[in-house]
Order: structure tokens, then C-alpha cells, then sequence
């Protein structure tokens, strides 16, 4: 071979080598969804994730999901916007972002964690690779015992208000909290009436698509706090929830009708090793920062 021609040939496998070292490089994308009566950005908590995250892993796009058009929208939507139009609104913001075409992370804070998991199974594109739930609720909640910072105002109407018609069509379609309010007393009704919570997890019939998206998550990691007092009962957080008839007595995800008729596929994925239980002390949302690194951040890199 004439050496203009080697020289070419070195050139071209140069140029691919680098393409794909580039590649194996790239840090893979982050998207995370906040609780009840936050924001994206409040630097004191999703900000303040962004830049944590941001620090340690180089490169990194982390995308903090806004709905609504400014911060206020944003917080107000948190407790009064249609759980399944934030899901649309969420799908439609990921299939037209090109930083996740390839994939991403996803990690949701309190009830950001099962409207995530809605994302994963509702909108397998751009594809979810890993989602990590930091205190959600995925069975549900029964009762709000205590809510979080000058939302507590909002909190005690909210209370109220499921305590008068959680499954009321009008309270179900403009009241975040009630779809996902999980009453054991009223197993029928939840089935029958909640809009949300009960259509993700299988309640009225099996979503085989559903099932199937969730299923293609790598790691499905949940965080319990061990001192949670905002979310009854605290086992939700590890997808476990109270007895059917009763308020008192929980039982584990294992023992649910959920995951021994395997409608959601969780026990499939728990035997395969996706699933992940991790227990932190503190209340809710309360971890340090050396936890997040050691702990959380090995799921991102």
C-alpha cells in the first residue's frame, strides 16, 4: 500500500477510535421530577442536586423538569395539575430533547419518584435506563401527617378535602395528592376511581405494554427513610402498603397480590436483580451529601 494511502487508513481508524472513545466517555444524562411544593430549581434542594451531581460527574446533562411556565407554575402544578397531563407534558419534553435520545437516568424525589415510574412505563421513548426512586410512593399514600415547609397551609385543605371525597371525579381530576391516595378501607373504590395510581399499578386489568417497559429498566432502585413522618405508611416507599380492610398492618412488596400474580412484572425484575431496596436514616428527604456519593451516585455513572 503507497504511503499516501496508509496514511489515510491510519487517519480514518484515528478518527473512529475517537468517536467511540467519545462515546464510551459521554456521561449519561439525568432527568429528575420534584415533590410536592417544590420547584426545579429551588437551589436549596433540586438545584442544589443539579450542582452536586453536575460537580462529580463531568459532563453530565441533568435536565430538572419544569411544568409549568415559571417556578410558581411549577410548585402550584405540583399539587393542582392532572397527574396523567404532567406525564404527557413530561413525555413530550423528553422526545423532543436531543440529549436523551440515547437514554438517560432518571431520579424522582418524593412523588416525582412514581410519576417517573408512569414515565417508564407510559413513554419508552427516548429509553429510561435506570430509575431511581428517593422516597416515592408507589403503593400510595393514606394521610398526610405532616407536610413540608409554607406548604402546610395547602396541606391542611388538601387533608380536608380527601377526607371528604378522595375518588370524587372532580377531586380525583384537580387534586395531585388524590391520585395517589390508596384508602384500604375502600379497596373497591381506589380500584374503580383513582385516575392514576391504580392504572399504574394494575389494578383494573393487565397493561401487558406497561409491564414490558417496566421490565426493560436496568436497576430500579427505591430509597425508604427508616424516620420518615410525612408519608403513611413509610413502607410504600419500598412498594409494600396496609393490609386490605385495615389501617394498622403492613405487608412487604413480596406479600402484595402485585407482585405474586406478577402484574407489573416486579418480581420477573426483582429475581433478575433489577430491583434495589435502600434504606437511609432520617425523615423524609433528609440524607447528607457523603450518603448521595457513596450511595446514589454509582447508579449514575
Amino acid at each position: 500500500m503507497c504511503p499516501v494511502k496508509m496514511a489515510a487508513l491510519r487517519a480514518a481508524v484515528l478518527v473512529l477510535l475517537g468517536l467511540r472513545l467519545g462515546r464510551a466517555a459521554a456521561a449519561v444524562p439525568l432527568v429528575i421530577w420534584h415533590g410536592m411544593g417544590d420547584s426545579c430549581c429551588n437551589p436549596q434542594s433540586m438545584g442544589y442536586i443539579k450542582k452536586i451531581v453536575e460537580n462529580k460527574i463531568p459532563g453530565i446533562y441533568v435536565l430538572s423538569l419544569k411544568i409549568g411556565s415559571n417556578l410558581i407554575q411549577d410548585m402550584e402544578n405540583s399539587f393542582f395539575m392532572n397527574v396523567n397531563d404532567q406525564v404527557r407534558e413530561v413525555c413530550t419534553q423528553l422526545a423532543k430533547d436531543p440529549h436523551l435520545k440515547g437514554g438517560y437516568n432518571a431520579m424522582g424525589f418524593s412523588q416525582g419518584g412514581q410519576f417517573l415510574r408512569a414515565v417508564a412505563q407510559r413513554c419508552p421513548s427516548p429509553p429510561m435506563l435506570n430509575l431511581i426512586s428517593v422516597g416515592g410512593q408507589h403503593q400510595g399514600v393514606y394521610g398526610f401527617p405532616r407536610c413540608p415547609g409554607e406548604s402546610s397551609h395547602i396541606c391542611d385543605w388538601i387533608r380536608k378535602t380527601l377526607d371528604l371525597g378522595a375518588y370524587t371525579q372532580a377531586v380525583q381530576e384537580h387534586l395531585v395528592q388524590a391520585e395517589y391516595w390508596h384508602d384500604p378501607l375502600k379497596e373497591e373504590d381506589y380500584r374503580k376511581k383513582s385516575i392514576f395510581l391504580a392504572d399504574i399499578n394494575q389494578e383494573r386489568g393487565i397493561n401487558e405494554t406497561y409491564k414490558k417497559n417496566l421490565m426493560a429498566l436496568k436497576k430500579f432502585v427505591m430509597v425508604k427513610f427508616l424516620n420518615d413522618t410525612m408519608v403513611d405508611p413509610p413502607i410504600s416507599e419500598w412498594f409494600g402498603f396496609y393490609k386490605s380492610g385495615q389501617a394498622k398492618e403492613t405487608v412487604p412488596l413480596k406479600e402484595t397480590s402485585l407482585y405474586t400474580e406478577d402484574r407489573l412484572g416486579l418480581q420477573e425484575m426483582d429475581k433478575a436483580g433489577k430491583l434495589v431496596f435502600l434504606g437511609v436514616k432520617g425523615d423524609h428527604l433528609h440524607f447528607s451529601e457523603e450518603w448521595f456519593y457513596t450511595t446514589i451516585l454509582p447508579f449514575l455513572q
